[in-house]
């Protein structure tokens, strides 16, 4: 499956209308693999391109044109897998068991402090033609809250500091194959009420290989990966704690 590089999509966005993005929220505009090129995410703004003109990369597409998000009444929908309506990118990200992924997010406000999530979901078949809804996923890495509180620093931090990106390892021993890599962050600023939190799932496509042999567990449907009450969903900021339930299953160890 081809990829795609980012200068190479600059023809294509020439093309592109001026349409204005929320600017206070972001997506994953691109990826690297050992800190190798940069290979194209997805953009919002494809969505306006005509058709046959939208460039073929591993970031799956989704109905987001205003960086919007994922409330917790739809966590029970398969928006939640990999953002609204989402439909898969038709190439992979090529990678070995241990090889670490950097994520780059086109932007990300300070104000929206909150966990970072990752998980991946075994493709029956070519993920390239997989449908959100029939996707199982199982946590390999996560981080929640750093230290202090009222509001305290977030993994979210971190991703800002690090320029937008955010690192995460391909199990050591995971057996080859296709799979989606659900990229989650979820801002806490309005979740101290109810239906206030807001989850920004990306996926992408990545094709495994290598010689390992450990297969993922039968993981968990995005539809039932939270609920809109948990307590690491319904969660004040603003005040004074020590820790934060990080929500969603455990992370799995390999």
């Amino acid at each position: 499956m081809p990829s795609c590089s980012l200068s190479s999509i600059a023809a294509a966005a020439v093309a592109l209308p001026l349409v204005r993005l929320a600017s206070a929220h972001g997506y994953v505009s691109g990826v690297s693999v050992n800190g190798g090129s940069v290979i194209e995410g997805t953009n919002p703004n494809w969505y306006y391109l005509p058709e046959g003109q939208v460039p073929e990369t591993p970031g799956w597409r989704a109905l987001n044109q205003d960086n919007g998000f994922v409330e917790p009444n739809a966590f029970g929908t398969s928006d939640i897998a990999c953002h609204k309506s989402a439909t898969p990118g038709p190439a992979y990200i090529d990678a070995n068991p241990g090889d670490t992924l950097t994520l780059y997010w086109n932007t990300w406000p300070e104000s929206h402090h909150g966990p970072v999530l990752n998980y991946l979901a075994s493709c029956s078949g070519e993920c390239t033609s997989a449908s959100a809804g029939s996707l199982s996923f199982t946590k390999i890495s996560e981080g929640g809250l750093l230290s202090g509180s009222n509001p305290g620093t977030w993994a979210s931090d971190t991703l800002i500091a690090q320029g937008f990106s955010s690192d995460v390892r391909i199990p050591s021993n995971l057996a080859p194959g296709n799979y989606v890599l659900r990229h989650e962050i979820i801002a806490l600023h309005s979740a101290g009420n109810p239906n206030g939190a807001q989850a920004y799932p990306q996926c992408l496509n990545v094709r495994v290989g290598g010689s390992g042999s450990s297969r993922l567990p039968s993981g968990t449907p995005a539809t039932q990966l939270y609920s809109a009450n948990d307590p690491g969903i319904i969660f004040s900021l603003y005040r004074q704690f020590s820790s934060y339930p990080i929500p969603g299953p455990s992370v799995w160890t390999g």
